[in-house]
């Protein structure tokens, strides 16, 4: 009878030792990875907007987050359309934001959606805006936005086009310098007064990195000198 007991007890202890304590493993149910939050829309102001007020509400729609987790929005606001300097670097649990500016700008703003566990979207588009100023009847261009060669890229062969866009809140008839040369700052004026918003750059040196802005004009005295874009020759 001892020996029979002596058996059981040995046959559940290798039973209980094996049994490797099945569901209560915190690693067989492992919790889903987080997503980041939709990119949130603006609502206002958008492009081309002119605010008569400078105390501006900026509004955007509400992103979604796949888990429920909670969100805030970081909202930018600088004078130059690259944000090398803010203005104003906000979050805001809500869907819009009442920001104070300066008269008589031009402005250029986005957003992004955050969750409590880290988790950001990308930023929504970028809009350009102005404040309107104190008895002012002419407002300066927007500053032009690059659509070709593609930002720090590199080319075949010594010629390629540069493109660009622009745009004025009076609509007034745009004209454009084209600035071009391998100086980090361009100081060669290769067009001036051009209607077209392409120029097509030649006889570039191989192996070599160009730098080149576009000055907008707007015929009424409205100059908006552009950021510095660059490429590289191969």
């Amino acid at each position: 009878m001892k020996r029979s007991y002596l058996y059981l007890v040995i046959l559940t202890s290798i039973f209980l030792s094996c049994s490797g304590g099945g569901d209560d493993d915190p690693g067989s149910n492992p919790e889903p990875a987080n997503t980041a939050p939709t990119v949130p829309v603006q609502t206002y102001p958008l492009n081309n907007t002119l605010c008569i007020d400078n105390n501006v509400v900026f509004e955007w729609n509400a992103s979604t987050d796949k888990e429920g987790n909670t969100i805030t929005y970081r909202v930018e606001v600088s004078e130059s359309n690259d944000f090398a300097a803010l203005a104003y670097d906000v979050s805001s649990s809500g869907t819009s934001r009442v920001l104070i500016l300066e008269k008589g700008k031009a402005y250029y703003w986005r957003l992004k959606a955050r969750d409590n566990k880290g988790e950001e979207s990308a930023y929504s588009a970028v809009s350009q805006f102005l404040t309107e100023g104190d008895g002012e009847s002419n407002h300066l261009p927007f500053a032009p936005e690059l659509v070709a060669p593609v930002l720090d890229s590199e080319i075949d062969g010594t010629s390629t086009a540069l493109s660009w866009t622009a745009s004025d809140i009076d609509n007034d008839t745009l004209s454009y310098d084209v600035y071009l040369d391998t100086n980090s700052e361009p100081t060669t004026k290769v067009s001036e007064g051009q209607s077209a918003t392409t120029y097509d750059a030649t006889g570039l040196t191989a192996a070599s990195t160009y730098y080149f802005k576009i000055v907008v004009k707007d015929g009424n005295g409205g100059v908006t000198i552009g950021q510095v874009w660059s490429f590289t020759t191969k």
